[in-house]
């Protein structure tokens, strides 16, 4: 199972990618969570002790990494690189592990206006690639609000695009936005998860912006979840209703997938 989760900042998106992953991994299964949002907290979500996740050195910061792999040195970061660095080894190097979950940090790349074509750029994209298409584990990928920086290949490899939504139109714009980027690379697989809903009106709302199908299911506001943050803790360990409501979600996803099998 390989799932890239979007959505317009502050809707939960990182909460959600947090408790599926863990899910999944309490399932039994190797799961392998990447974040691959600029404003990167994914592993406090996750649960990871402060020490550890203070320690963590995001894979486009890692200068001798990149240097190594691409046949480059600082300097001549905008000369002539490979392409096609070998990445296979990273998640198992450079993992981090808690709770039965491997976590690997993307980190950003500063262009600083030359493009998006850079030795950082090329190790990231390829890492991606590598983790949707030739990994074996189940990959729950933390996003930005956007799909641009996954190739097309690598795109239509994934299964569920899901776009995490409160029941607000600025959140649903970011959904169509998604929507319209995965369909110019080949994308049909976009669904939405509703978030925060506080009663069948906001379920509603939303279900009448969507077309039949596209919702996974939905998570009531629960404040729990919203003290986890403040408390520094998983909201996986915190709250068995929004724990159950997301179970929910994964099963209709691995109902999906095993239709589409």
């Amino acid at each position: 199972m390989k799932i890239a989760i979007t959505g317009k900042g502050g809707v939960g998106k990182t909460t959600f990618s947090s408790m599926i992953a863990r899910i999944f991994a309490d399932e039994g299964f190797r799961v392998v969570a990447v974040d691959a949002d600029p404003d990167a907290n994914l592993a406090l979500a996750l649960g990871f002790p402060k020490d550890v996740y203070e320690s963590i050195v995001p894979i486009s910061e890692m200068k001798n990494l990149v240097s190594e792999r691409t046949a480059t040195s600082e300097g001549t970061f905008n000369k002539m690189f490979k392409l096609n660095p070998k990445v296979d080894d990273i998640p198992e190097k450079y993992c981090k592990e808690h709770n039965g979950v491997g976590l690997l940090t993307l980190g950003t790349v500063d262009t600083g206006g030359s493009g998006c074509v850079c030795p950082e750029h090329v190790l990231l994209k390829r890492l991606c690639s590598h983790l949707i298409l030739q990994n074996n584990d189940v990959v729950v990928m933390d996003m930005e609000a956007g799909i641009e920086h996954l190739g097309r290949g690598t795109a239509q490899g994934v299964d569920a695009f899901i776009v995490v939504v409160e029941p607000g139109e600025r959140s649903l714009q970011t959904y169509r936005k998604v929507k319209k980027l995965g369909n110019d690379i080949g994308v049909k697989k976009v669904y939405v998860v509703g978030n925060k809903m506080r009663d069948n009106q906001d379920i509603e709302f939303i279900k009448g912006n969507l077309e039949d199908g596209e919702a996974l299911g939905f998570i009531h506001y629960n404040q729990q979840v919203i003290d986890s943050d403040r408390a520094n803790q998983s909201p996986y360990d915190i709250s068995e209703a929004t724990r159950n409501e997301i179970k929910a979600i994964k099963n209709r996803l691995v109902e999906i997938k095993n239709q589409n099998s």
